[in-house]
């Protein structure tokens, strides 16, 4: 599975952005993804990740409320929509899916199989 990850950019605080992934493969829809973002100096953490049948979500409590993850399994696509957008929220923003046998969310970067190239947030004060 091969994944694209685009959308990234300069925002001002306060603003909104939505990223996009698109995966390579029609089976996309048997994997659970994830959005990770990493910051200069920090660990890649989980921002939001989403079961593969959708019905599932995960938010950290840094982005819950401001951040939206979803999928349209037709365009093989899922989406993080990021409103209230905080400078803090600045990184590089990847995502992520899981092998296809394991159709739940994973917290940890280690669970997540193929990877995205990563998109760089940028948002100013």
């Amino acid at each position: 599975v091969q994944l694209q990850a685009s959308g990234g950019g300069l925002v001002q605080a306060g603003g909104s952005l939505r990223l996009s992934c698109v995966a390579s493969r029609r089976t996309f829809r048997s994997f659970a993804m994830g959005w990770f973002r990493q910051a200069p100096g920090k660990e890649r953490a989980l921002v939001a990740a989403v079961s593969a049948s959708g019905s599932d979500t995960y938010y950290a409590d840094s982005v819950k409320g401001r951040f939206t993850i979803s999928r349209d399994s037709a365009k093989n696509t899922i989406n993080l929509q990021m409103n209230a957008l905080k400078p803090e929220d600045t990184a590089i923003y990847y995502c992520a899916a899981r092998d296809f046998r394991a159709p739940s969310y994973g917290l940890e970067a280690s669970q997540y199989t193929y990877w995205g190239q990563g998109t760089q947030l940028t948002v100013s004060s």
